[in-house]
């Protein structure tokens, strides 16, 4: 197990490391905005909108995405055997019940949303309790049970915002470069130009870099979550197999979205856009194959 415990400490710490750049970037085109525009009250605006922002992801983001997906609420016996699953795994996991969701799609896929385990989901798809055995169902239940456990669905939530304000920072740079705000006189000479146009380097950039780190962290979770569905289950081969079969399944996912992709235990794109050179750069999950390779070869068990 050794291994398995090693893969969850460097991704944590790789995380962590993605966080603080993005924090990084956000406070560079802060201080760039408030020297073009010598004003600070556009940066007290706009850390107001990201706090806003912020409460309300953190308190609706679950029922959003629940709502977009169209997944209805199932009791125990509507679907005993997956009820089951949950709670035991939940048991295992120390954590409370998360309630439980159907997503009315053939695709065989699943995601978890919520802002802590007092408030969680579990949401897997029609095609998903169709197309796996109990063992394969186990290793993806306890995958998003990690995630839940693991704090990700937060920690996604935060992401999202901290892109969201990067982007929203470079729009405002690259406006006030458009309508002539380039700063006064003084600045124009010396030290003050090369900060303007660092400044629009930057603003050009930034959205990009930030689209990337949002998409390397979401990998990082899901080997993160890999990893600790070991854990809890005690045999890999049961997840591995499971991501086998979801990836060999071609079937298009109606609910899936660029905004909600990175949610799912696996990409819920299929077919041509999901194997172009620009699908894999900004792929919100890790190749199914190494996935499963890691968890046959690398977890110790």
């Amino acid at each position: 197990m050794p291994n398995v415990y090693n893969q969850i400490g460097s991704n944590v710490r790789k995380t962590w490391f993605f966080i603080t750049l993005f924090l990084l970037v956000i406070l560079f085109l802060g201080w760039v905005l408030s020297y073009i525009f010598d004003d600070q009250l556009i940066l007290i605006i706009a850390f107001l909108f990201s706090v806003i922002s912020a409460i309300l992801s953190y308190w609706y983001s679950d029922k959003i995405v629940l709502s977009l997906t169209r997944a209805e609420a199932i009791q125990e016996k509507d679907a005993p055997e997956l009820y089951r699953v949950v709670y035991n795994l939940a048991i295992t996991a120390g954590m409370p019940t998360p309630k439980v969701y159907i997503i009315p799609e053939a695709q065989p896929n699943a995601f978890a949303t919520g802002r802590d385990e007092k408030h969680a989901v579990v949401a897997v798809s029609a095609g998903l309790l169709q197309k796996l055995e109990r063992v394969e169902l186990e290793g993806v239940i306890a995958h998003e049970i990690s995630h839940i456990k693991n704090r990700d669905t937060l920690l996604q939530t935060v992401v999202v915002i901290l892109a969201g304000i990067v982007t929203l920072l470079a729009n405002w740079i690259l406006r006030a470069f458009f309508w002539g705000r380039g700063g006064n006189d003084e600045d124009s000479r010396g030290g003050g130009i090369l900060v303007l146009i660092l400044g629009l380097v930057t603003a050009i950039i930034a959205p990009i870099a930030a689209t990337l780190i949002q998409l390397a962290i979401s990998r990082k979770r899901e080997f993160l979550a890999d990893a600790s569905s070991v854990l809890l289950t005690r045999y890999p081969e049961g997840l591995a197999r499971a991501l086998e079969k979801i990836a060999q399944d071609k079937t298009p996912m109606r609910a899936a979205q660029n905004y909600n992709a990175h949610l799912f235990i696996a990409s819920p794109f299929k077919g041509r856009k999901a194997v172009s050179f620009l699908a894999k750069l900004f792929s919100t999950h890790p190749p199914a194959e190494e996935r499963i390779r890691i968890l046959r070869e690398k977890t110790g068990f």
